[in-house]
C-alpha cells in the first residue's frame, strides 16, 4: 500500500520549488525552460502548474501559453507579513524614511542563502526599482547582504569569503579582500553599499536592525540610481539611514544598538 503523506509531501515540495523558482523570473516561462532549471520532468512541471493555474496562483498565458505567477501569492505574504511584529513596527519608520530621503525604501530579513525583502515603500522616480517583495539579495553583492555578513552569524563571513563567486553586475570579478575590508567597514560605521554590484546603474545604503535580545533581526535599506547614491554617499543619506534602523530597533526593544 502506498504511503500517501509522503506523495503528498513530495507534490507539495515540488509546488513550492515551482514557485519559487518562477518569484524572480520577470518574464512569462515556459514549461521547458522551467523544468530544465528545476531538474524535473517536463510533465511532471506541466502537471503541478495547471494546479497551480486551477488554484489561482499561477496564470497561463492563452497565446503564448507561457506561465506566471499571479499577484495572488503576493497578496497572502503581504497579509502574513502585515501581521508580524517586525514589519507592522518598521512600515511607518519606513515611509518616513522614503519621504525624508526621497528614496526607496526595503526591509530584508536573513535567511540560509540571503536577505530576503520582506515589505517595500515606493518612490515615484524616473528610475523605478524594480526589487519585489519575496527577492532573494546574495550576501556578498548586496548592501544589506553585507550588513548581515558584519552583525549576523558570524560563520557566513568565512564561507563567503571562500565561495566562487559569479562576477558582480558591474562585471568585476569578485575580490574577498575587498569583501572583508567592506565588512570591516560596516561594522564600524553601522552601514554598507553595494555600488552596481546587484544591478548595473543601482547603489543602496543598508544598516541592521536588532530585536528584544539585541540580535541581529533584519535590514533598513535605501536604493536608488548611482547619481542618488553614488559609490561614496553622504553623511546625510547614511544617518538617515542609521537612524531609521535605530529607531525600529528600538521599537523592537533593542537595549544595547551596537553601532
Amino acid at each position: 500500500m502506498k504511503d500517501t503523506s509522503k506523495i503528498n509531501n513530495h507534490s507539495t515540495i515540488a509546488a513550492f520549488q515551482i514557485i519559487e523558482e518562477m518569484a524572480p523570473i520577470p518574464e512569462a516561462v515556459r514549461v521547458t525552460d522551467l523544468a530544465r532549471r528545476l531538474g524535473m520532468p517536463r510533465a511532471k512541471v506541466y502537471r503541478y502548474l495547471q494546479t497551480l493555474c486551477n488554484i489561482g496562483y499561477v496564470r497561463q498565458d492563452p497565446v503564448t501559453e507561457r506561465y506566471r505567477l499571479t499577484l495572488k501569492l503576493f497578496h497572502v505574504g503581504q497579509a502574513i507579513a502585515d501581521g508580524t511584529q517586525l514589519t507592522s513596527t518598521a512600515r511607518p519608520v519606513m515611509v518616513q524614511l522614503r519621504d525624508k530621503v526621497g528614496l526607496t525604501c526595503t526591509l530584508s530579513i536573513p535567511e540560509d542563502a540571503g536577505m530576503r525583502v520582506v515589505d517595500i515603500v515606493r518612490v515615484d522616480s524616473p528610475v523605478q526599482i524594480v526589487t519585489k517583495p519575496g527577492a532573494l539579495l546574495s550576501f556578498h553583492a548586496s548592501a544589506q547582504g553585507k550588513v548581515a555578513l558584519a552583525f549576523g552569524n558570524p560563520d557566513l563571513l568565512s564561507a563567503q569569503l571562500a565561495a566562487d563567486h559569479a562576477p558582480l553586475a558591474n562585471g568585476k570579478a569578485f575580490d574577498p579582500d575587498r569583501l572583508q575590508a567592506e565588512i570591516l567597514h560596516a561594522s564600524q560605521t553601522g552601514w554598507a553599499v553595494a555600488p552596481e554590484e546587484t544591478r548595473s546603474g543601482l547603489n543602496a545604503i543598508s544598516s541592521p536592525i536588532f530585536d528584544l535580545e539585541n540580535s541581529f533581526v533584519a535590514t533598513i535599506t535605501i536604493a536608488g540610481s548611482m547619481q542618488d547614491i553614488p559609490a561614496e554617499p553622504s553623511a546625510t543619506l547614511c544617518a538617515a539611514v542609521t537612524q531609521a534602523a535605530r529607531a525600529i530597533s528600538k521599537d523592537l526593544g533593542c537595549t544595547e544598538y551596537p553601532t
